[in-house]
């Protein structure tokens, strides 16, 4: 019998975890593209005196199954919903509406309506990944709840429209509208819906012939081309509007032009969901391919009611960063407004206190104080800063320079203010 210990397998490394499917890094000019219409968000609402709000990321299973339809795809097929610890189910926001009426409702915000919010953050949704869209993906969002006149529609599309233009993604893009009309004007299209499709049930797709009862505007927005045939000659909205309907669609389209924003109208632009009423709207480019919405909304009036609150008028919209920040291109990364560098160890600790006085003066500075001392004022150079200032130590007495490398820089300017004043306090 052997006494030899028996050797151990060789111990195996540790395999790296993977990112989810459908889930992304962002880093670099993708980053700064998505911060820059999250930034260009935040300025033009507070130019429109909309008031940020924060949800939680999830909520109660109901919030969305009792906004959104038990029978629509993305209750059926997309929710990330799981048990908590006490049996209880949740679910991660596949929208942000449905916790925006939630909160409305539950913290009495209710004083404060007319109420206009605007949020962004991260939403889930479990679809296949595509150009422009993931399972974790993020938006921006604005709405007014509490606000029945079609002025809080116009004012919410001409805001849309600033945000594109300012984001520089306006070319292209085009806003088509149409009118759900009001409750009954809806139910009286929607029966007029139900009997032309049912007379060619057979040849619809499978989607919407299950849809046929149930959701009949949705088979209008089918991109099935066995649905298309029949989708040009189906009784359109404007055929079942109430004088009331049209005048406040009438309404929305002269304030539009007042305010100088084009649009097409789109008769068969639709939402399934019975608390839309009035306006809807998407703004749409050919530049994503088929997936060509940027933004979209309208006008919800029920909703409040469907979540077991009183009646409340609202309307909104949500647009996609990723596609917008797709559509904004590389921004690249700015170059500081100022770089300091220390040339010789011995004034590594003063360049990080000039460092420090440059940032609490709103300036954007980069300190080059590691690495061989030769090669820092090159590595400085190369971030193309505004300004640039070196700390050195020659024939063994300090020295100092200041140089604009944009002639005429305000920024500049100010950065050598700031040299000045420092350097004046330091004798």
């Amino acid at each position: 019998m052997s006494s030899e210990t028996p050797r151990s397998a060789p111990k195996q490394a540790a395999s790296t975890p993977q990112a989810i499917r459908g889930t992304q890094d962002i880093f670099g000019p993708d980053a700064e593209s998505f911060a820059f219409v999250v930034e260009t968000f935040e300025r033009v609402r507070r130019l429109y005196r909309f008031r940020r709000a924060e949800m939680p990321v999830f909520e109660k299973t109901a919030v969305f199954s009792r906004s959104l339809g038990e029978t629509t795809d993305v209750v059926s097929k997309e929710m990330y919903s799981f048990e908590d610890r006490g049996g209880e189910s949740l679910t991660l926001r596949p929208e942000f509406t449905a916790g925006i009426a939630r909160a409305y409702l539950t913290n009495g915000w209710q004083q404060h309506a007319p109420l206009k919010l605007a949020t962004h953050g991260p939403l889930f949704r479990y679809e296949r990944p595509q150009k422009g869209r993931y399972r974790q993906f993020h938006q921006i969002d604005a709405e007014i709840l509490g606000a029945a006149e079609p002025q809080a529609d116009v004012e919410l599309l001409v805001m849309a429209d600033q945000i594109l233009k300012e984001l520089g993604i306006a070319d292209g893009v085009t806003l088509q509208l149409n009118t759900l009309g009001d409750a009954p004007s809806r139910e009286a299209w929607r029966a007029a819906l139900i009997e032309y499709f049912r007379a060619v049930k057979g040849d619809l797709s499978e989607d919407s012939q299950e849809r046929l009862e149930k959701n009949p505007l949705r088979i209008l927005d089918s991109k099935d081309p066995r649905d298309k045939v029949f989708t040009a000659d189906a009784p359109m909205i404007d055929a079942f509007l109430s004088d009331e309907a049209q005048a406040f669609f009438g309404k929305v389209t002269a304030g539009l032009d007042a305010a100088g924003v084009a649009w097409t109208r789109a008769p068969t632009l639709v939402r399934g969901l019975d608390y839309y009423r009035h306006t809807a709207f998407e703004f749409v480019t050919d530049r994503l391919g088929a997936q060509g919405t940027v933004l979209g909304g309208g006008r919800y009036d029920g909703l409040i009611e469907a979540l077991g609150g009183p009646h409340t008028p609202a309307v909104g919209w949500a647009a996609g960063i990723e596609r917008l920040a797709m559509l904004v291109g590389d921004k690249g990364e700015a170059g500081p407004d100022v770089a300091v560098v220390a040339e010789n160890e011995a004034r590594e600790v003063e360049a990080l206190a000039l460092v420090a006085a440059m940032r609490r003066a709103g300036l954007a500075a980069e300190l080059v104080a590691t690495g061989s001392p030769r090669k820092r004022f090159d590595r400085a150079k190369k971030l193309n800063p505004a300004a640039l200032v070196s700390l050195d130590v020659r024939d063994g007495n300090p020295s100092k320079s200041f140089r604009a490398t944009e002639e005429g820089s305000p920024v500049a300017a100010k950065a050598g203010e700031v040299y000045d004043t420092f350097f004046a306090e330091l004798r």
